[in-house]
């Protein structure tokens, strides 16, 4: 039976390597929103936008599940690491696989805040192209700080808390 994962946690909390694990160990396809948006847009920003860049952040999330929503209904695996900040996020992707029949599983990596910001600096010094799409700044790690809802335990009914 084809499974769609989501995968959730604060910044640096290692959620594309996690991902990585997991599509080697289901025989999955992965999705992460850093590289989509790197390759697609990044040279076209000519200043820090929120707005702009949140518009453009919806369309890869169209375009990822529409791709997504074509491998499940064919029996295979998806696990998408997008960031998933907000429950209402996460809800949509999970109703999206709810039309499939398919119970989403939200795994949600828990890491404590000075441990996601080492993780960040070491990523951003190695660059490993594994995991590494661009910098995370200091501002842009507290600024994601705040942004983050960690799941309740409906949400990880299907799925699972990962300390990390």
């Amino acid at each position: 039976m084809a499974r769609l994962i989501i995968v959730c946690g604060a910044t640096g909390a290692g959620k594309t390597t996690y991902s990585l694990s997991i599509c080697e160990d289901i025989g999955a396809v992965k999705f992460s929103i850093d590289p989509w948006m790197q390759t697609l847009f990044a040279k076209d920003m000519v200043e820090l936008d929120f707005s702009w860049m949140m518009e453009r952040v919806e369309r890869c999330y169209q375009q990822i599940w529409e791709v997504s929503e074509q491998i499940l209904a064919l029996g295979g695996n998806v696990v998408l690491d997008l960031g998933f900040t907000t429950k209402a996020l996460r809800d949509i992707f999970v109703n999206h696989a709810k039309a499939l029949k398919i119970n989403a599983e939200v795994h949600y990596i828990e890491a404590a805040s000075e441990t996601r910001k080492q993780r960040v600096a070491k990523r951003n010094m190695e660059k490993d192209p594994k995991v590494y799409s661009f910098e995370v700044t200091d501002m842009m790690f507290d600024f994601m700080e705040g942004k983050f809802e960690v799941p309740d335990d409906m949400e990880l009914e299907h799925g699972c808390k990962v300390s990390l």
